[in-house]
């Protein structure tokens, strides 16, 4: 099972379908999904809310059975693949203003909200996979978000039982980790890999992508 998460940064192209199509992903947790985006094979599921003019905050795309499920916050998308429940999420980046979706006055008070939000729903799944844009590194320096907020993202993945292979994978920046993530449930056997989102020298968008290959079938399917 091959799961990915990727911010298309609202863009789409040819070079965007073929590395999102090349890296074989079963399930991809996308965010600034642009509304013109579509995948072969895959079925693909949005937010209800927009971000900006045809761009949709998040979604999931999967070349399994999936069926869409309710936004639970109106920055991530949820889809039931199997017995898997998979959210896609933006959270709150340092520079977001206190307003809808966001909440509060202080950047970690924003991160709390988002997450209280979400952890009302992501509480109920009997098998979760979590993942997306969440504007923090796990470890190391805090560059997108804040360390407040990145308290509040450990304490949720915790209370949720999840583990993060991609937590120590580069940033597109030099000496930075990854604010990109998937989180699968703990003591899953997982191996994470980024995939460079350049074409042609290009870049596609300013997030490179990141995929989990998860070998323990028994748990993520």
């Amino acid at each position: 099972m091959r799961i990915g998460t990727w911010n298309l940064a609202g863009r789409w192209s040819d070079a965007h379908l073929a590395l999102l199509l090349e890296a074989d992903c079963d399930v991809w947790l996308l965010t600034e999904v642009n509304e013109r985006s579509s995948l072969p094979g895959y079925a693909l599921h949005l937010t209800q809310s927009r971000m900006a003019a045809r761009r949709r905050w998040a979604g999931i795309a999967s070349r399994l059975p999936m069926a869409s499920l309710p936004d639970p916050h109106p920055a991530s998308a949820a889809a039931q693949v199997g017995a898997t429940t998979y959210v896609s999420s933006i959270l709150p980046w340092k520079g977001c203003q206190s307003r809808a979706p966001w909440t509060g006055t202080k950047h970690a008070d924003k991160t709390a909200h988002a997450v209280d939000d979400l952890l009302l729903h992501l509480r109920a799944a009997d098998v979760l996979v979590w993942g997306g844009d969440w504007n923090h590194a796990i470890s190391g320096k805090e560059y997108a978000g804040s360390l407040g907020g990145r308290t509040v993202v450990l304490d949720a993945v915790d209370q949720l039982g999840l583990a993060v292979p991609t937590a120590d994978l580069p940033h597109p920046i030099e000496d930075l980790l990854s604010i990109d993530h998937v989180a699968v449930p703990r003591g899953t056997a997982t191996t994470a890999s980024r995939i460079l989102a350049e074409h042609d020298g290009k870049r596609l968008s300013d997030h490179d992508a990141y995929v989990v290959e998860v070998f323990t079938t028994s748990v993520v399917e």
